[in-house]
Protein backbone atom coordinates (compact mmCIF):
# COMPACT_ATOMS: atom_id res chain seq x y z
CA UNK A 1 0.00 0.00 0.00
CA UNK A 2 1.36 3.36 -0.99
CA UNK A 3 2.23 5.54 2.23
CA UNK A 4 0.13 8.49 3.73
CA UNK A 5 2.06 11.42 1.27
CA UNK A 6 1.42 9.13 -1.51
CA UNK A 7 -2.26 8.89 -1.30
CA UNK A 8 -1.89 12.28 -0.35
CA UNK A 9 -0.32 13.16 -3.74
CA UNK A 10 -2.77 10.86 -5.95
CA UNK A 11 -6.00 12.77 -4.07
CA UNK A 12 -4.69 15.85 -5.20
CA UNK A 13 -3.75 15.37 -8.28
CA UNK A 14 -7.14 13.43 -9.15
CA UNK A 15 -8.81 16.27 -7.32
CA UNK A 16 -7.20 18.97 -9.31
CA UNK A 17 -8.05 17.33 -12.23
CA UNK A 18 -11.81 17.66 -11.16
CA UNK A 19 -11.50 20.60 -10.56
CA UNK A 20 -10.49 22.37 -14.03
CA UNK A 21 -13.51 20.30 -15.50
CA UNK A 22 -17.08 21.55 -15.00
CA UNK A 23 -19.76 19.36 -13.78
CA UNK A 24 -21.17 18.30 -17.16
CA UNK A 25 -17.35 17.07 -17.94
CA UNK A 26 -17.51 15.46 -14.72
CA UNK A 27 -20.62 13.46 -14.73
CA UNK A 28 -20.23 12.81 -18.59
CA UNK A 29 -17.11 10.56 -18.38
CA UNK A 30 -18.23 9.31 -14.48
CA UNK A 31 -21.21 7.29 -13.11
CA UNK A 32 -23.49 10.17 -12.43
CA UNK A 33 -24.39 10.58 -15.84
CA UNK A 34 -26.54 7.71 -15.29
CA UNK A 35 -24.80 6.17 -18.87
CA UNK A 36 -21.74 4.41 -19.14
CA UNK A 37 -20.35 4.24 -15.37
CA UNK A 38 -15.94 3.78 -15.97
CA UNK A 39 -15.70 6.32 -13.03
CA UNK A 40 -16.62 6.24 -9.21
CA UNK A 41 -16.27 9.70 -8.62
CA UNK A 42 -19.75 10.49 -8.82
CA UNK A 43 -21.64 7.46 -8.10
CA UNK A 44 -22.13 8.39 -4.05
CA UNK A 45 -23.45 11.99 -4.78
CA UNK A 46 -26.66 13.67 -3.78
CA UNK A 47 -29.13 15.92 -5.00
CA UNK A 48 -28.38 19.39 -3.27
CA UNK A 49 -30.46 20.96 -6.10
CA UNK A 50 -33.41 21.91 -3.73
CA UNK A 51 -31.66 23.27 -0.86
CA UNK A 52 -31.22 27.20 -0.33
CA UNK A 53 -28.50 28.59 -0.99
CA UNK A 54 -27.58 25.94 -4.06
CA UNK A 55 -24.95 27.16 -6.65
CA UNK A 56 -24.74 24.83 -9.11
CA UNK A 57 -21.50 26.13 -10.13
CA UNK A 58 -19.98 24.95 -6.67
CA UNK A 59 -21.19 21.97 -7.52
CA UNK A 60 -19.32 18.91 -8.87
CA UNK A 61 -21.14 16.08 -7.52
CA UNK A 62 -18.32 14.60 -5.30
CA UNK A 63 -20.25 14.33 -2.52
CA UNK A 64 -21.84 11.04 -0.62
CA UNK A 65 -24.39 13.09 1.50
CA UNK A 66 -26.24 16.17 2.16
CA UNK A 67 -24.31 17.20 5.70
CA UNK A 68 -24.99 20.73 5.74
CA UNK A 69 -28.60 19.80 5.79
CA UNK A 70 -28.19 17.92 8.59
CA UNK A 71 -26.00 20.17 10.37
CA UNK A 72 -28.61 22.67 12.69
CA UNK A 73 -26.63 25.81 11.49
CA UNK A 74 -27.95 29.08 13.56
CA UNK A 75 -28.01 32.36 11.79
CA UNK A 76 -24.79 34.06 13.01
CA UNK A 77 -22.56 30.88 13.74
CA UNK A 78 -19.21 30.07 12.22
CA UNK A 79 -19.25 26.87 10.42
CA UNK A 80 -16.33 25.13 8.91
CA UNK A 81 -16.60 22.83 6.02
CA UNK A 82 -13.90 20.44 5.78
CA UNK A 83 -12.66 19.56 1.84
CA UNK A 84 -14.58 22.07 0.93
CA UNK A 85 -13.72 21.31 -3.19
CA UNK A 86 -16.00 24.32 -5.15
CA UNK A 87 -17.52 25.50 -2.17
CA UNK A 88 -21.08 23.67 -2.55
CA UNK A 89 -21.22 22.90 1.09
CA UNK A 90 -20.29 26.86 2.11
CA UNK A 91 -22.51 28.14 0.22
CA UNK A 92 -25.47 25.97 1.58
CA UNK A 93 -24.10 26.83 5.11
CA UNK A 94 -23.83 31.05 4.25
CA UNK A 95 -27.37 30.87 3.48
CA UNK A 96 -28.16 29.43 7.30
CA UNK A 97 -25.77 31.82 8.94
CA UNK A 98 -26.40 34.96 7.25
CA UNK A 99 -24.82 37.82 6.58
CA UNK A 100 -23.86 37.92 10.60
CA UNK A 101 -21.90 34.71 10.12
CA UNK A 102 -18.87 33.23 9.05
CA UNK A 103 -17.99 30.37 6.60
CA UNK A 104 -14.58 29.21 6.01
CA UNK A 105 -13.94 26.34 3.28
CA UNK A 106 -10.42 24.51 3.79
CA UNK A 107 -9.31 22.07 0.99
CA UNK A 108 -5.62 21.13 0.23
CA UNK A 109 -6.05 21.30 -3.50
CA UNK A 110 -5.05 24.87 -4.91
CA UNK A 111 -6.89 24.75 -8.14
CA UNK A 112 -10.45 23.77 -6.19
CA UNK A 113 -9.23 26.61 -3.52
CA UNK A 114 -8.92 29.11 -6.89
CA UNK A 115 -12.42 27.35 -8.10
CA UNK A 116 -14.16 28.23 -4.42
CA UNK A 117 -12.60 31.87 -4.51
CA UNK A 118 -13.88 32.63 -8.08
CA UNK A 119 -17.47 31.64 -7.16
CA UNK A 120 -17.62 33.71 -3.99
CA UNK A 121 -16.56 36.51 -5.94
CA UNK A 122 -19.38 35.77 -8.59
CA UNK A 123 -21.44 35.54 -5.19
CA UNK A 124 -20.05 38.88 -3.73
CA UNK A 125 -20.10 36.80 -0.16
CA UNK A 126 -17.94 38.85 1.52
CA UNK A 127 -18.54 36.53 4.85
CA UNK A 128 -17.33 33.04 3.07
CA UNK A 129 -13.69 32.77 2.50
CA UNK A 130 -11.48 29.30 1.69
CA UNK A 131 -8.39 28.43 3.28
CA UNK A 132 -5.61 26.19 1.56
CA UNK A 133 -4.52 24.00 4.16
CA UNK A 134 -4.75 20.10 5.48
CA UNK A 135 -7.40 18.86 7.27
CA UNK A 136 -4.82 16.75 9.44
CA UNK A 137 -3.16 20.35 10.78
CA UNK A 138 -6.11 23.22 10.07
CA UNK A 139 -5.51 26.70 9.75
CA UNK A 140 -7.88 27.44 12.29
CA UNK A 141 -7.19 28.32 15.67
CA UNK A 142 -8.52 26.45 18.44
CA UNK A 143 -12.39 27.46 19.54
CA UNK A 144 -13.27 28.93 16.31
CA UNK A 145 -16.21 27.14 15.18
CA UNK A 146 -19.89 26.59 16.07
CA UNK A 147 -20.23 23.99 13.52
CA UNK A 148 -18.36 21.71 11.08
CA UNK A 149 -18.85 19.94 8.25
CA UNK A 150 -17.31 17.92 5.85
CA UNK A 151 -19.00 15.79 3.26
CA UNK A 152 -17.29 12.45 1.49
CA UNK A 153 -13.47 13.49 2.35
CA UNK A 154 -12.13 12.06 5.92
CA UNK A 155 -12.20 9.04 3.88
CA UNK A 156 -9.39 10.10 1.74
CA UNK A 157 -7.22 10.96 4.51
CA UNK A 158 -4.86 8.17 5.99
CA UNK A 159 -4.90 9.62 9.60
CA UNK A 160 -8.59 9.52 10.29
CA UNK A 161 -7.81 9.88 13.79
CA UNK A 162 -5.74 13.12 13.63
CA UNK A 163 -8.81 14.93 11.72
CA UNK A 164 -11.00 14.17 14.36
CA UNK A 165 -8.32 15.59 17.33
CA UNK A 166 -8.60 18.73 14.90
CA UNK A 167 -12.19 18.88 14.84
CA UNK A 168 -12.30 18.70 18.68
CA UNK A 169 -9.56 21.37 18.94
CA UNK A 170 -11.26 24.17 15.93
CA UNK A 171 -14.44 23.23 17.68
CA UNK A 172 -15.73 25.87 20.32
CA UNK A 173 -17.16 23.73 23.32
CA UNK A 174 -20.75 23.31 22.61
CA UNK A 175 -20.20 23.08 19.10
CA UNK A 176 -20.65 20.34 16.88
CA UNK A 177 -20.24 18.58 13.38
CA UNK A 178 -22.04 16.85 10.97
CA UNK A 179 -20.08 14.71 8.56
CA UNK A 180 -21.27 12.59 5.63
CA UNK A 181 -18.72 9.77 4.77
CA UNK A 182 -18.09 6.20 3.20
CA UNK A 183 -18.01 3.07 5.70
CA UNK A 184 -17.65 -0.14 5.29
CA UNK A 185 -19.12 -3.98 7.10
CA UNK A 186 -17.15 -6.79 5.99
CA UNK A 187 -14.07 -6.37 3.88
CA UNK A 188 -12.80 -5.35 0.30
CA UNK A 189 -11.53 -7.37 -2.30
CA UNK A 190 -8.27 -6.90 -2.27
CA UNK A 191 -7.95 -5.85 -6.05
CA UNK A 192 -10.09 -2.73 -4.81
CA UNK A 193 -8.52 -2.06 -1.60
CA UNK A 194 -5.21 -1.48 -3.74
CA UNK A 195 -6.52 -0.13 -6.36
CA UNK A 196 -5.70 3.98 -6.75
CA UNK A 197 -8.86 5.28 -8.30
CA UNK A 198 -10.73 3.32 -5.82
CA UNK A 199 -9.08 5.08 -3.18
CA UNK A 200 -9.37 8.48 -4.84
CA UNK A 201 -13.49 7.48 -5.57
CA UNK A 202 -13.57 7.43 -1.64
CA UNK A 203 -14.00 3.18 -1.79
CA UNK A 204 -10.91 1.58 -0.68
CA UNK A 205 -9.48 4.42 2.00
CA UNK A 206 -13.05 3.91 4.10
CA UNK A 207 -12.94 2.01 7.14
CA UNK A 208 -15.41 -0.10 9.18
CA UNK A 209 -18.19 1.30 10.78
CA UNK A 210 -17.62 0.88 14.21
CA UNK A 211 -14.06 1.28 13.98
CA UNK A 212 -15.34 5.12 12.22
CA UNK A 213 -17.55 5.40 15.05
CA UNK A 214 -14.93 4.49 18.00
CA UNK A 215 -12.63 7.50 16.74
CA UNK A 216 -15.93 10.16 17.30
CA UNK A 217 -15.94 9.13 20.83
CA UNK A 218 -12.37 8.09 22.06
CA UNK A 219 -11.63 11.52 20.74
CA UNK A 220 -13.90 13.37 23.11
CA UNK A 221 -17.13 14.00 21.80
CA UNK A 222 -20.33 12.92 23.01
CA UNK A 223 -24.01 12.76 21.43
CA UNK A 224 -23.18 10.59 18.65
CA UNK A 225 -25.92 10.44 15.97
CA UNK A 226 -26.35 8.92 12.50
CA UNK A 227 -28.39 11.13 10.73
CA UNK A 228 -28.86 9.29 7.85
CA UNK A 229 -27.52 6.23 6.10
CA UNK A 230 -28.01 4.64 3.09
CA UNK A 231 -26.16 1.50 0.90
CA UNK A 232 -23.59 2.50 -2.20
CA UNK A 233 -24.07 -0.01 -4.75
CA UNK A 234 -20.62 -0.35 -6.98
CA UNK A 235 -21.82 -0.48 -10.79
CA UNK A 236 -20.75 -3.68 -12.42
CA UNK A 237 -18.49 -2.16 -14.86
CA UNK A 238 -16.39 -0.31 -12.42
CA UNK A 239 -16.41 -3.46 -11.01
CA UNK A 240 -15.11 -5.20 -14.32
CA UNK A 241 -11.85 -3.25 -13.86
CA UNK A 242 -10.60 -4.89 -10.77
CA UNK A 243 -12.46 -8.04 -10.49
CA UNK A 244 -12.93 -11.11 -12.71
CA UNK A 245 -16.96 -12.04 -13.51
CA UNK A 246 -16.86 -14.49 -10.76
CA UNK A 247 -14.70 -12.36 -8.09
CA UNK A 248 -17.89 -9.73 -9.02
CA UNK A 249 -20.42 -12.52 -8.22
CA UNK A 250 -18.65 -13.34 -4.96
CA UNK A 251 -18.23 -9.81 -4.24
CA UNK A 252 -22.09 -9.27 -4.32
CA UNK A 253 -23.54 -12.41 -2.72
CA UNK A 254 -20.89 -11.73 0.20
CA UNK A 255 -21.52 -9.83 3.27
CA UNK A 256 -19.54 -6.80 2.53
CA UNK A 257 -21.41 -3.39 2.77
CA UNK A 258 -20.55 -0.15 1.37
CA UNK A 259 -22.76 2.63 3.16
CA UNK A 260 -23.03 6.21 3.54
CA UNK A 261 -23.09 7.40 6.74
CA UNK A 262 -24.53 11.10 8.29
CA UNK A 263 -22.88 11.36 11.27
CA UNK A 264 -23.55 14.26 14.31
CA UNK A 265 -21.97 14.89 17.09
CA UNK A 266 -20.72 17.67 19.73
CA UNK A 267 -17.90 18.57 21.67
CA UNK A 268 -18.69 18.86 25.62
CA UNK A 269 -19.56 22.36 26.81
CA UNK A 270 -16.98 22.10 29.52
CA UNK A 271 -14.19 21.10 27.33
CA UNK A 272 -11.31 22.38 27.05
CA UNK A 273 -9.40 22.96 23.36
CA UNK A 274 -7.73 19.89 23.33
CA UNK A 275 -8.74 16.36 23.37
CA UNK A 276 -9.46 13.82 26.05
CA UNK A 277 -5.67 12.65 26.92
CA UNK A 278 -3.43 16.03 24.96
CA UNK A 279 -3.07 17.50 28.77
CA UNK A 280 -2.06 14.44 30.49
Amino acid sequence: MATDEELKDLVRQKYSEIALQDKADNQASCCGSGCCSTEVYNIMTDDYSALEGYNPDADLGLGCGLPTQFAKIREGDTVIDLGSGAGNDCFIARQETGATGKVIGIDFTPAMIDKARANAEKLQFNNVEFRQGDIEHMPVTANTANVIVSNCVLNLVPNKNGVFKEIFRVLKPGGHFSISDIVLEGSLPPALQSAAEMYAGCVSGAIHKQAYLDLITSNGFINLTIQKEKVINIPDDILAQYLTADEIAQFKAGKTGIFSITVYAEKPEAASCCGPDCCK
